[in-house]
């Protein structure tokens, strides 16, 4: 076990954030949680022409032996204690290339470690930044003293070229809301992959042509498949209608680009058990989401029948484009990417109920980029419909509005966190009330921000920005996590029933 460390009953008096209608807020201010640029998956490495790979591989076959012998133990001296497996890392790598070698049985198994750690590099996520934080109960309660609490925080963490990915840490928080996170593991370990065994030709194409790309070349494709089919079955189909030359080269090749980027979307991930909570990333697998997977809003949802399923939104970003994304998950160990459809499910920032609302799903959502819309679903990966519920009407919010994780239900109604943006792009989080039985009615709502940045949070990699993305009731208070200026992590808490006394006689 891990040793713990405080981060209720703040040392400083001053507070980090700012909240001229609560004063109370601060009252637990926490240690900041900071990136760590010692925190480094591995990568595999490709060069950028076939010719240089090569090149590569023959300077290792060209050494002997022995040379192989000492660089390789050199490689291990260095970099074994940053990885819990790193010749398996190497090892893997080396398989993926090793098409290039034309006798493999006949390397010793130093010198394809070496050639797979030629084809390795080291990525620090958190070199930039982690911020944007939400927090969840933990799905067990194992060995936590009476009174306390477990409970996930999710990152996002960004490191080099803005590669956003997403990074957890557990903390146990006691009957007084004091927390304490539970030590970092020094190492991260990224999952094992599974796509998709089967494609639903209906869903398939419906979010091609929402995405405006069911062109006759797609159409075509789907002429050779079954209503279900297997990605084998999907890459037989196109090279059926690519031979046919029915269309031209440049048509079909945007066409299968936006379909296999369609497909990779859609994929299982399995973290070991024995890996720690604080050891697994989800860093961009899929193409659609090679820059980033952006601002996880992780919500504990339970169904009807009891069930508990834990849920979060993110935006996939591949440089060009967004794409909405849910993730799935009981246990956090296995997870579920799965794209989200519909006209409610396009721009950034969905937050899921916890639960389902008058028998059906529910989302906030801001699908025109500006204001907050409530959509109700039966199928929680397909949002066609919404209302408008709230629009950008104080001075701190001229820009837009947005919401800041999901709806906490109190016995007054749902709490709705909001982020706005005023002048200058600076951010602040305020709050809404929204009634318990019809969330589309807004029953309370403060004029002024819940939390804005003081002068000394503004400067860091996004200036003037505090965010968040998804609180908890706890003992009687809500606790927020949230980032400053888009760079490090802190969490306040304020008492449920004062916050709700300022909504009603607000309203």
């Amino acid at each position: 076990m891990f040793a713990h460390e405080q981060l209720g009953k703040p040392a400083l008096p001053d507070p980090v954030i700012i909240s001229r209608l609560f004063k109370r807020i601060t009252n637990k201010t926490l240690k900041n949680i900071r990136p760590d640029p010692r925190r480094v998956i591995t990568r595999p490495f490709r060069p950028a022409t076939e010719n240089h790979t090569a090149n590569i591989v023959n300077r290792v076959l060209a050494l002997d032996e022995t040379r192989v012998k000492a660089l390789l133990k050199q490689t291990l001296k260095d970099f074994a204690h940053r990885h819990k497996d790193i010749q398996s890392i190497l090892m893997g790598n080396y398989q993926k290339i090793s098409a290039y070698i034309q006798e493999p049985a006949a390397l010793s198994e130093e010198r394809k470690l070496l050639l797979g750690s030629c084809f390795t590099m080291e990525y620090s996520i958190e070199s930039a930044a982690l911020f944007n934080p939400s927090i969840v109960i933990y799905p067990k309660q194992n060995n936590v003293q009476k009174g306390q609490t477990r409970v996930i925080f999710s990152f996002r963490a960004t490191g080099e070229g803005h590669i956003s990915s997403i990074v957890f840490r557990s903390a146990l928080i006691d009957r007084d809301n004091s927390i304490f996170l539970e030590s970092v593991s020094p190492f991260l370990g990224t999952p094992e992959v599974v796509l998709n065994a089967m494609y639903d030709q209906g869903l398939f194409k419906a979010k091609l042509e929402e995405m405006g790309q069911l062109h006759e070349a797609a159409k075509a494709i789907f002429q050779h498949l079954p209503a279900s089919f297997t990605p084998e079955e999907m890459g037989q189909a196109i090279n059926a209608v690519r031979v046919s030359n029915t269309f031209a080269s440049a048509a079909m090749d945007d066409t299968v680009v936006h379909i296999k980027w369609l497909a990779e979307s859609n994929y299982e991930i399995f973290f070991p058990h024995p890996q720690l909570i604080s050891e697994r990333v989800i860093f961009p697998l899929s193409q659609n989401e090679s820059n980033g997977v952006e601002d996880a809003r992780f919500v504990r949802f339970v169904d009807e029948d009891g069930s508990v399923t834990y849920y979060a939104t993110y935006t996939a970003y591949n440089g060009r484009e967004i794409l909405p994304q849910m993730i799935e998950t009981k246990d956090f160990h296995r997870f579920k990417i799965l794209t989200l459809n519909g006209a409610m499910a396009r721009n950034k920032g969905m937050a899921l109920f916890p639960r389902r609302v008058n028998g059906q799903y529910a989302m906030i959502t801001r699908s025109d980029g500006e204001n907050l819309f409530l959509s109700y679903s039966d199928n929680i990966h397909f949002w066609y419909e919404g209302i408008k519920i709230e629009a950008p009407e104080n001075p701190w919010e001229l820009v837009q509005i947005g919401n800041c994780g999901s709806p906490l239900e109190t016995k007054e109604g749902w709490l709705l966190l909001t982020h706005g943006v005023g002048p200058m792009r600076k951010y602040c989080i305020g709050v809404s009330l929204l009634d318990l039985k019809d969330p589309a009615k807004i029953i309370g709502r403060l004029e002024l921000p819940l939390l804005a940045p003081r002068e000394k949070e503004r400067e860091g990699y996004v200036p003037n920005v505090v965010y968040s993305c998804g609180s908890i009731i706890l003992n009687g208070e809500l606790i927020i996590p949230y980032a400053i200026s888009d760079s490090e992590s802190h969490v306040a808490s304020i008492p449920v029933d004062e916050l709700l006394e300022k909504l009603i006689r607000q309203s």
